[in-house]
């Protein structure tokens, strides 16, 4: 394992597991996906997903908020996926976004919480994704035996 891997001199040679890499883009997928319902649900999935109560006052700026945050996971979504398809090498560093992002949104729940009727699937799954996003991580640190992939 080298952490030389995370920001490697050559960001099209990716020297980690390939299975990796498909996990990493199934798990992008589900980001992308989550990013568009948020963009683009009536409710920004703040009511029909995260079961907060949007009737009250100012529930409209809630929706309003889903939506430009779905906007702004849909950007980071969109970088994620050209360095995964372009620049490879640089596959362990988008596994460590993977991690920061799920500990990043706890803290502000933590700090900053929202009420609602229910627990929305992003607050239960963190705590599921976390560990296997660190697993992966250090698998895409690791050099597999063999030929490298090099993007041409």
């Amino acid at each position: 394992m080298s952490l030389s891997n995370l920001l490697p001199s050559d960001a099209r040679d990716y020297k980690g597991p390939q299975f990796v890499r498909w996990a990493a883009m199934a798990f992008l997928v589900i980001i992308t996906v989550r990013s568009l319902i948020h963009v683009l649900a009536p409710d920004g999935g703040a009511e029909s997903i995260a079961t907060i109560d949007t009737t009250v006052e100012g529930g409209s700026n809630i929706i309003a908020i889903f939506g430009q945050w779905g906007a702004i996971q849909l950007l980071l979504a969109a970088l994620l996926w050209v360095l995964l398809l372009r620049y490879r090498g640089l596959t362990p560093l988008v596994l460590l976004v993977f991690v920061l992002e799920p500990l990043l949104r706890g803290l502000a729940g933590s700090l900053k919480p929202i009420e609602s009727v229910g627990t929305a699937p992003g607050a239960a799954l963190n705590w599921v994704v976390v560990p296997v996003m660190v697993m992966l991580l250090i698998l895409s640190l690791r050099e597999r035996r063999g030929n490298t992939v090099k993007v041409p």
